[in-house]
């Protein structure tokens, strides 16, 4: 390009993240916009597995995929089904030297993500407002505080109820019918043995019609709960959800009749339960283009959580970067990054939703348990924050 971009990232999670480090490494300048008042102000969610054409791509694009190889955890590409009376259906685990999904804590991945960068790259408790398209393809970008700044690029990396979605589409996220429920258990080899068993090195799925119980471990003897279900938005109408026990209660009753080993995924968590409904954006999203600003990850393409979302993230950053650096204007950039990101994702999205169906339908009878090669390791992980800049 004849004059250096002036570019803007909403959202410091992995995709914006990783765009910006690409960016970097090429020498484009870059602000990040972000929320969250520190690294530290919030969990950064559970634990992904990183694919090798996918998530893994894009970090090698980044020259942080040694790294991210010295943090990852191998051995928790394991992964075990059960039936609702904690019988073990199925057990995978990788083969030596498998590094096709590797683990790794959000928590440090985004910390990778975040060191990799020049200081100050990242402006902390910078809420975006809106951002609205400028004569001569210029972007002013809104604060929450009512200041204002202009870029010549506007990319929305800022989760499921983006800020910078409304200048390109109207697409609102809608409640799938399903809600998980997440819980945590912590130094869980020495203080809950029978969750450590049910759990291995990786993930364990149990799984009756329409409802699940899903054990993920992370590092450091951590291990997050969550209690999957279809239902109504409200199923906890008329209840506290700050008030564990009746919380807890309300739960145990759904899942009456499972075994006592699974039911203490429910009894036995540390601390409270967060309820995490689940939103998806349509299939396919797409919008006209315009001039200086589009989206990536779940800003873009809002999918259930069925493993691909943050790797698509990542991979959008990644790909995003590459289309700036290597085309002579942004409209040109866009455009070639828009053709292959927007169909990938329609693709990924439709999938995902016919994965969560047979997953969880809409039955409670147990014949429905178990579809033939439906399962995939690392199936309904954690959700993560829903990020908004």
């Amino acid at each position: 390009m004849s004059t250096t971009p002036r570019i803007a990232i909403v959202g410091a999670g992995p995709g914006g993240l990783v765009c910006a480090r690409v960016l970097q490494q090429h020498g484009v300048p870059v602000t990040v916009f972000e929320h969250e008042s520190d690294p530290h102000s919030r969990s950064q969610g559970g634990t992904l597995d990183i694919h090798e054409e996918t998530g893994q791509a894009a970090l090698r694009a980044a020259g942080l995929f040694d790294r991210f190889l010295a943090l990852s955890r191998p051995e928790s590409q394991e992964w075990r089904l059960y039936d609702r009376h904690a019988t073990l259906i199925r057990h995978d685990r990788a083969d030596e030297g498998d590094l096709g999904r590797p683990e790794i804590d959000r928590g440090r991945l985004r910390t990778l993500l975040l060191d990799s960068l020049a200081p100050g790259t990242v402006r902390w408790s910078h809420s975006v407002r809106a951002v609205t398209p400028l004569p001569h393809g210029t972007v002013r970008l809104h604060h929450h505080d009512r200041t204002a700044e202009d870029f010549d690029l506007v990319i929305g990396a800022d989760g499921a109820w983006s800020r910078v979605r409304p200048a390109l589409s109207g697409a609102q996220p809608s409640y799938t019918g399903v809600t998980m429920v997440e819980a945590r258990f912590d130094d869980v080899d020495h203080r809950h043995p029978g969750i450590a068993r049910l759990v291995g090195d990786g993930t364990m799925s149990a799984k009756a019609g329409h409802r699940s119980l899903v054990l993920q471990r992370n590092s450091n003897g951590h291990v997050r709960a969550y209690i999957t279900f279809r239902g109504p938005q409200d199923w906890h109408a008329g209840l506290d959800l700050a008030d564990t026990d009746a919380v807890r209660a309300r739960l145990l009753a759904q899942y009456r009749g499972w075994d006592e080993s699974l039911l203490d995924i429910l009894r036995d968590n540390e601390g409270g339960f967060i309820n995490r409904p689940l939103f998806v954006l349509p299939v396919p999203h797409t919008w006209q283009r315009v001039p200086g600003i589009t989206l990536l990850g779940d800003a873009a393409h809002l999918m259930p959580p069925v493993g691909v979302g943050a790797n698509l993230a990542l991979l959008d950053g990644a790909e995003l970067a590459q289309a700036v650096i290597g085309h002579p204007t942004l409209d040109e950039a866009l455009g070639a990054y828009e053709s292959v990101m927007l169909p990938r994702a329609a693709g990924n999205a439709k999938a995902a939703r016919q994965m969560l169906a047979t997953l969880l339908p809409d039955t409670d009878s147990d014949d429905a348990a178990f579809p033939d090669a439906i399962w995939p390791a690392g199936a309904l992980p954690d959700p993560g924050p829903a990020r908004t800049g």
